[in-house]
């Protein structure tokens, strides 16, 4: 018999008994530069973690300075047509356009100083106007609405009814004393338990917490000299760049990286140049409708419009409320009026101004769009909500391309399919 070989009729070993007897070696286990390797890769995550959360202000304003760049390459392409230098092209387009905002600043700050002194004065007034215009009809349809609502009604004549004691059914209610009135100027926001706080004091803490940034006058000018430096030598040299991401990605993953960084650059330079002109047709409808309804700010309103137009969904919204409170201040069908001016901008801009301006840009459905907004608002503030719809079209171009093409197999369309693809 050979070696090696098993007597006729005798069983194979198992692996437990092959193992013991030492035929079957023993799988290594984890070894301690194993161990420190993977303990390196978890700190390292985290601290890049940390960085980027402590970091995420500057982070989203170079997002926005990248996005601005690529508009602005855009345009330097169309002057190197005429032999003109790309940097020549660059500051020619970005100091253009900082010298018609300066001028166009510098023209109406009279009226735009007095405009928003007047605003920020009567704007308290006028959400105090309107929670008492609601809390006048809480026995209403707004009253049913309300937590509260129809219970905490005084009964006629001024008096609160008194429960009867236990054991005295034939008893009547006995009646407690009218409350005093308020003292003038007091408001109804301490009296009503509808609403937990004022509306003035609800609206300020949004405002604060939004545009907590605003804050400090440097870290708003340093974020403004960062955006425009960083969209004039992107639009200077969009070649050094985007050949530095190339070089981060395997050689057999360029061509389609290269796709895919195409098609994400032409969806933020087309949603960019929509929203400035959604932005510019906003604020001047708006800025004449209010006038012609006579509401008191109608320049400064039509300016905040327009800029918060730059958030879709959420920005129109809240750019209303200042409008239709500050409508309360002469009366509530003024408000009413103004309310309505704000619902049909916005069915104008929906249905007409979006399908003509936006063809093949962002297609985000409406929820994602929605859910997106609001969580960037609530995790990273105003500005979060800012480079929300540009972060998450950037986000499902890339999915589309690498994922649903890529894995899944199905065909879809991007913006290089479209219209004016290079």
């Amino acid at each position: 018999m050979e070696p090696g070989t098993l007597p006729r009729g005798a069983a194979a070993p198992g692996p437990v008994a092959a193992r013991r007897s030492g035929d079957v070696p023993r799988q290594a286990g984890w070894r301690s530069r194993d161990i420190l390797r993977a303990a390196g890769l978890v700190i390292g995550l985290y601290l890049l973690l940390r960085l980027l959360w402590l970091a995420h202000d500057l982070l989203f304003v170079t997002f926005l300075g990248v996005m601005f760049g690529l508009a602005v390459a855009r345009g330097v392409d169309w002057l190197e047509r005429f032999r003109i230098p790309r940097g020549v092209g660059a500051a020619l387009i970005v100091l253009s356009f900082a010298g018609l905002l300066a001028g166009v600043v510098a023209t109406s700050a009279p009226t735009l100083r007095g405009q928003f002194g007047e605003l920020q004065a009567m704007l308290p007034e006028a959400l105090d106007r309107a929670e008492g215009w609601i809390e006048s009809h809480r026995t209403g349809f707004l009253g049913q609405m309300m937590p509260g609502g129809a219970r905490d009604q005084p009964a006629p004549g001024g008096q609160t009814p008194v429960p009867a004691a236990p054991g005295d059914p034939g008893q009547a209610p006995a009646a407690r004393p009218p409350a005093e009135a308020p003292e003038p100027g007091a408001g109804t926001g301490g009296a009503s338990s509808g609403l937990p706080k004022s509306l003035s004091g609800q609206f300020g803490a949004l405002a604060g917490y939004l545009f907590s940034f605003l804050s400090s006058t440097v870290a708003v000018l340093g974020g403004l000299l960062l955006i425009l430096f960083t969209a004039l030598y992107i639009g200077a040299e969009p070649r050094l760049y985007y050949k530095g991401l190339l070089h981060l990605v395997p050689r057999p993953a360029r061509p389609r990286a290269d796709e895919v960084l195409s098609a994400i650059g032409m969806t933020l330079r087309k949603w960019l140049l929509s929203q400035l002109m959604l932005m510019a047709v906003i604020g001047v409808i708006t800025t004449i409708g209010l006038s012609l309804l006579g509401v008191k700010a109608a320049l400064s309103l039509g300016i905040i419009a327009g800029l918060l137009e730059f958030i879709p969904m959420l920005g129109p919204l809240l750019s209303a409320v200042p409008a239709v409170a500050m409508g309360f201040l002469d009366s509530p069908e003024k408000a009413l009026f103004v309310a309505l001016l704000y619902m049909g901008v916005q069915f104008l801009e929906n249905h007409i101004l979006v399908p003509l301006l936006m063809k093949r840009g962002v297609d985000l459905p409406p929820v994602v769009t929605l859910i997106g907004l609001s969580l960037m608002a609530l995790v990273f503030g105003f500005l979060g909500m800012l480079v929300a719809v540009p972060f998450l079209a950037a986000v499902m171009t890339a999915v589309k391309l690498l994922y649903v093409e890529d894995v899944v197999g199905d065909d879809v369309k991007t913006v290089l399919d479209g219209p004016g693809a290079p």
